[in-house]
Parts: C-alpha cells; sequence; structure tokens
C-alpha cells in the first residue's frame, strides 16, 4: 500500500493545489495521504480530495484513505502527533515545533513515552520534524546550521534506539527536503523524515518526491515522502445498498469481499514421523547446549513432542488450537523453545513479534529458543506455481482455507526476535537443515 507524507504548507484551499495534489496522488497510486499543515487552521471544513475520504485531523495535521478502502481509526494524542492505526501498523504523524529546539526536544521525549507503550508493535514515524537529524542535514549558506541542537538530536537517537526505528531517507550525501532563501542565504534541510520499525526495512521502500515543490504542476514548498509499505488494508463497506444481488442468490461474488479469517492451524502437516528440523534439534543442538527440557511451541499435532521425548528430554507441547489438544504449560523455565514453521504462516510482523514474545516467556533466563521458517526462494517458487496472490508482506496460499505463507530469512528473523527481547546465540550449532531458514536465539539472563 503506498502512503504519501508531505507538508502542504496550509495550500489545500487554494483550488490550484488541490488540482495538481490530486493528479499527482492518481499518478502515483497512492492510498493514503497523512498532510502536515494541509490548510489554514481558520478553514475548519476539511478541503475535498477526489478519489478519497478525510479520515480525521485538522489543519495542523490530517489524513485521507482511498474511497475503495475501510477508513482506519484516526486520534490526535496532542495537537502536534496523529496516531493512525492501519491494519497491524501504527503510524505516528508528526508536525514539530518549528521555532525552538528545546519544544522540539520535549515533543520527542513525549513521542518517545507514545512508541513505548506500543509494547513492540511495528511502528513508522513520518512528517515534518523541523530538525536535521544529523549535521549534514541542515546547511545555510556554505556552513552547517545552527538551526537544529545536539539535544534535540540526542533525544531523537534516544527514540529510535529505544523503538528500534531506522532513518530510512538517511543517506551518506542528504536529500533535502524543504530549501529556501532566507537573509539571501540558501537555506537547506532534510527535516520530512520516514522512522520505520527496521524489521521492515526490507520490505518497504521509501522515495523522497522533489517534483510536488519544484515540477510544473508543484503544489506545495516541501518534498513529498512515498511509503510503500507491506500491508492489504481491508475494502471500505458499500454504504448505497442495503444487500447485492449474490446475496439474494448466493450466485457470484459479493459487491465488498468479505474480510478473511485466517486459520494458520490448517498450515499443520499430520505426520507419523518426526520433522527433519526436530531430529536436527536432539543430534545437533540439545547435547551442545546442555538441553534437559524442551517446549514445542506450535506443536500442531504434537509428533515432535513424541520425538523429544523419546530422545529423553522433558517434553511438552502448546498449540493455540484448542482441536489439536495441547494447551497452555504452566512452567516456564524450559531450556530450549522451538518454533517450527510458526512465524512464516502468520500473516503480519506484528502477530509474529507477539508469537515470539510468547514462546520467550517459556524460556528460562538465559535458555535458548530456536526458530524454523520456511524460507524466501521455497514461498516465491510455490506462489508463482500455485498462483497465490499477494497479501500483506506474503500470499494467500488458499483463501478458501484461510492460510498464509511468507518465506522468513535469518535476518528477519533475528530483526523480529529482538523486538520480543531475543538475541543471536553466541556459538550455537548451525543445523543442518537445507532449503529451510533457522536461527538459534537465547533470552537474556535476568
Amino acid at each position: 500500500m503506498l502512503l504519501a507524507s508531505v507538508n502542504l504548507n496550509k495550500r489545500l484551499g487554494a483550488s490550484g493545489a488541490r488540482v495538481n495534489l490530486a493528479a499527482w496522488l492518481r499518478e502515483h497510486g497512492v492510498k493514503s495521504v497523512l498532510a502536515q499543515e494541509p490548510f489554514k487552521p481558520a478553514e475548519r471544513t476539511p478541503p475535498t480530495l477526489g478519489g478519497f475520504v478525510f479520515a480525521g485531523g485538522d489543519g495542523h495535521l490530517a489524513a485521507w484513505i482511498s474511497e475503495d478502502l475501510a477508513p482506519p481509526a484516526v486520534s490526535t494524542p496532542a495537537p502536534w502527533v496523529q496516531r493512525i492505526e492501519l491494519e497491524w501498523m501504527v503510524v505516528f504523524q508528526v508536525h514539530l515545533d518549528a521555532y525552538a529546539g528545546a519544544a522540539r526536544a520535549a515533543q520527542l521525549a513525549e513521542l518517545a513515552a507514545m512508541v513505548t507503550a506500543e509494547q513492540g508493535r511495528p511502528l513508522l514515524v513520518c512528517g515534518d520534524f523541523n530538525l536535521a537529524p544529523r549535521p549534514q542535514d541542515g546547511i545555510f549558506g556554505d556552513q552547517t546550521s545552527s538551526f537544529s541542537t545536539e539535544a534535540e538530536r540526542q533525544v531523537l537517537q534516544q527514540l529510535m534506539q529505544g523503538a528500534g526505528l531506522a532513518d530510512t531517507t538517511a543517506e551518506e550525501t542528504p536529500v533535502f527536503t524543504f530549501e529556501r532563501v532566507f537573509n539571501g542565504q540558501p537555506s537547506r534541510f532534510r527535516c520530512d523524515l520516514a522512522l520505520l520499525s527496521g524489521h521492515l526495512t526490507e520490505t518497504t521502500t521509501v522515495t523522497v518526491d522533489a517534483s510536488v515543490r519544484n515540477g510544473p504542476a508543484a503544489f506545495t514548498d516541501h518534498s513529498a515522502l512515498l511509503i510503500d509499505l507491506p500491508l492489504t488494508l481491508q475494502a471500505a463497506e458499500p454504504d448505497d445498498v442495503l444487500f447485492t444481488l449474490s446475496e439474494l442468490t448466493g450466485d457470484g461474488p459479493a459487491a465488498t469481499p468479505a474480510r478473511r479469517e485466517y486459520q494458520p492451524h490448517k498450515t499443520a502437516m499430520s505426520r507419523q514421523t518426526p520433522s527433519p528440523a526436530s531430529r536436527a534439534v536432539t543430534e545437533h543442538l540439545t547435547g551442545p547446549l546442555g538441553i534437559k527440557s524442551v517446549l514445542d511451541h506450535g506443536c500442531g499435532r504434537g509428533a515432535d513432542v513424541a520425538h523429544y521425548r523419546s530422545a529423553n528430554l522433558a517434553a511438552e507441547g502448546f498449540d493455540p488450537h484448542e482441536d489439536f489438544g495441547w494447551p497452555r504449560p504452566e512452567r516456564r523455565d524450559f531450556d530450549l523453545v522451538t518454533s517450527m514453521f510458526v512465524l512464516n504462516v502468520l500473516p503480519d510482523p506484528w502477530q509474529r513479534i507477539q508469537a515470539l514474545t510468547d514462546a520467550a516467556s517459556f524460556a528460562r533466563p538465559g535458555g535458548h529458543v530456536v526458530v524454523v521458517t520456511r524460507s524466501p526462494e521455497e514461498i516465491t517458487k510455490a506462489a508463482a506455481d500455485g498462483g497465490w496472490s499477494v497479501h500483506h508482506d506474503g500470499f494467500w496460499s488458499s483463501q478458501s482455507k484461510g492460510t498464509f505463507q511468507r518465506g522468513i530469512a535469518p535476518a528477519e528473523i533475528t530483526a523480529l526476535a529482538r523486538q520480543a527481547g531475543l538475541l543471536p546465540a553466541e556459538n550455537a550449532p548451525v543445523l543442518p537443515l537445507p532449503g529451510v531458514c533457522h536461527t538459534v536465539l537465547t533470552k537474556p539472563a535476568a
């Protein structure tokens, strides 16, 4: 889903700017617009954008969503920040104080508290920060600008490090998003930013588009950020009909597709023998790591639990699908927790982080978690061969069953695991598992 973030410099009150913005949105296929300073605060009625529905906000911060999509939940925690829920992601749109570094630093500290309250949920923080994140991002004349202070830069870095956010447009040579002449000197800043959860950077593309401020159909004096997110948003419900012909007859598709139920348990295999992954664990991992107890987290029907028990391990299983008959265990001190082909059937990064957090809760401090997933290469081939349709950052493997698949590489497993409080295990054996991906993690000692 393509999202645009741009400071419109209060210009949407002018019909020419609205026409040019609408044409630009159509040209790029934008589905959501987040605007800083979209119109003058005195103009209480938000301007209409053709093809879009106003989702919320005011003359300081406002959001629009494509009319074919369900409007997101939008709230305003403070006048300078807007919180938008897009499926599994939370977006904070900001417009920080334009005049005082101390005010910006205070706002960033407040924003850090808001981000922490999201408890690891995937995040995008975008908008006009009115500061240069690095000295080279702010130039006045041919010198480094003194407009941004080191104090506010430090608070920004603390915010990013604490939430695991990446500055997606931080190039070695800055791409300035705002340029103007002050007192006869050119002033250039990279102040329009997109801070993104680090584990999403491989699946998200961020582009700086300067044509909106210097092209023939310019409509603002800031560059726009085009953010292509791995999101599939729910379709809007029709508001002009009580029912559809297909609902009466049972024939043909409904006008609006129903929201799909995810049923990851339907991907569980019926095995009479242990999986190659569980055999690799007992042959190569439990001995070197001194493992005596194992929990198979997401065990399905439990064939691997039986294998661990046959290897003289104190093994238990857990699966959230009640019909499999493996309830949550009471003990929380397992030496090893295994997560075999679980993350790749969960349809979004937030659920994957939650699954890893839950798995880690059963491991003792200093214990280990091993994660095995299907590889990106395997899933890409299966999707092409099976004609799977794209959904979020992966594919519906069967829309009728509600099953999802995504190939997950070791680097992505590690990035997700860090959000769950896990770290890569040092000197852990590499499991001989060709064609799949795995990572051995450790739960830090208290």
